[in-house]
């Protein structure tokens, strides 16, 4: 049986960045987004069910994410749809991962995990975290949203201290030198566990 590890952050806390170490580092790391990117690709899972209930989200064979953002801000009853459809995929494609993994420690980043309930299916869970201001300057440096989108979905997500106050370790994410540390004590103590049991 290998070790679950839960990896959960607000949006730019650093932790992409920080699932890749754990990944350097030996772990079999599961990406709940690249997931969701993977079934909404032409070809994934994902498409012929929302073409069923939503045949505008599909463009080019494929489900287009500015279209369903549309969508669900113009009818608020199509967000709960659309997850009744993607959450049973996304759990396959991660019983999957599952089942072909083969290192001791298995790494699942998932942003939304305590907001899913996913905490309760893992052994330990890892929070990343920074300053508030580091976290605006990391996001609104990507370009993709502005000032006040991010503080809308910033808003919509469980609170960062909440966050790192129910996890069993925290990340904090400064430098890549302090984030690479704590991820190597990190597999460290779990190791020892692993070896005591």
């Amino acid at each position: 049986m290998s070790f679950k590890l839960g990896l959960t952050g607000s949006i730019g806390m650093g932790k992409s960045t920080t699932a890749k170490m754990f990944a350097d580092a030996g772990c079999a790391v599961w990406d709940a987004d690249a997931a969701v990117h993977r079934l909404y690709a032409r070809g994934g899972g994902a498409v012929e069910p929302i073409r069923a209930i939503l045949p505008a989200a599909i463009i080019d064979e494929a489900v287009s994410r500015t279209e369903l953002r549309k969508l669900i801000s113009q009818d608020s009853s199509v967000l709960k749809q659309l997850e009744q459809i993607v959450h049973p995929l996304v759990a396959l494609d991660r019983a999957g991962f599952e089942d072909a993994a083969t290192t001791e420690i298995l790494v699942f980043d998932i942003p939304l995990l305590f907001e899913g309930n996913g905490h309760r299916e893992m052994d330990a869970i890892a929070c990343v975290t920074v300053s508030p201001e580091l976290q605006k300057e990391r996001v609104l440096a990507r370009g993709t949203m502005s000032a006040a989108q991010f503080e809308q979905l910033r808003a919509k997500q469980m609170p960062n201290h909440e966050k790192c106050a129910k996890s069993d370790f925290v990340i904090e994410t400064d430098t890549l030198d302090q984030t690479r540390a704590q991820v190597l004590n990190i597999l460290n103590t779990i190791r020892e566990q692993l070896d005591d049991a």
